[in-house]
């Protein structure tokens, strides 16, 4: 159980892989008595050269989240790194980011999911120099190829679109004298830590507010990740 003096260290693992893939990692997450997934069917935007490079054949993706603690998300990396080859042609990629929060009910749910004797290391926050970063582009439906176009030349090889509905309140929008489309798309892409701000440079100066494309870019930290090479 959590105490005042400790802050449980939990983690969102993001899987992107053909859809077979992603459902054969679905058998291995209920192996290990995973509470939580989401699948979401998305679509590669490498270009021709770099898909037959990386042996990927096709832009058919499916994306899993699921909500771990630490120890076990680290454990589930090198689980799927094995079980699933990743890494190899015709794969997928698989990185976790650190949760800032999280409800109460979900917090004890993952809780249950973590052996009795790895919590306390589970529980540790470990700074680290991340060598990577999860940059994620948040644009009006039709604009992920322009973020790609405006991404590539700063150093990414590939990203993933997924597609998405707005949600926010209609009047604080109004307020703001913002005017933003319903149906929105979502490209994230993997970036060294050397490339990350000018990728996003690149793709807020393309593809930002001001434009047509009305884009939000952010980046997270990724923790860890298998599947590059």
């Amino acid at each position: 159980m959590t105490t005042n003096n400790q802050k449980p260290a939990f983690q969102m693992l993001f899987l992107i892989g053909a859809p077979k893939l992603v459902h054969k990692a679905v058998d291995l997450f209920k192996e290990g008595m995973v509470p939580v997934q989401y699948i979401m069917h998305a679509q590669g935007t490498a270009s021709s050269e770099i898909m037959d490079m990386l042996g990927l054949g096709g832009v058919e993706k499916d994306l899993m989240l699921s909500m771990l603690p630490k120890v076990l998300a680290d454990k589930m990396l090198k689980k799927l790194r094995k079980t699933l080859h990743l890494g190899m042609p015709n794969t997928g990629i698989a990185f976790t980011v650190t949760m800032s929060s999280c409800s109460g009910h979900m917090i004890r749910l993952m809780e249950s999911a973590q052996p009795q004797e790895e919590e306390k290391a589970g529980r540790e926050v470990l700074e680290m120099d991340n060598e990577y970063s999860a940059i994620m582009a948040i644009v009006n439906q039709g604009f992920s190829e322009e973020v790609m176009n405006a991404a590539r030349p700063m150093g990414a090889t590939g990203g993933t679109v997924f597609h998405s509905r707005r949600i926010g309140s209609e009047e604080a929008m109004k307020f703001w004298n913002i005017s933003i489309q319903q149906e929105r798309e979502v490209v994230l892409i993997l970036a060294k830590k050397e490339d990350k701000k000018a990728i996003m440079q690149a793709i807020n100066k393309e593809c930002g507010m001001q434009g047509k494309a009305q884009g939000i870019v952010l980046s997270l930290p990724v923790d860890g990740i298998v599947g590059v090479n």
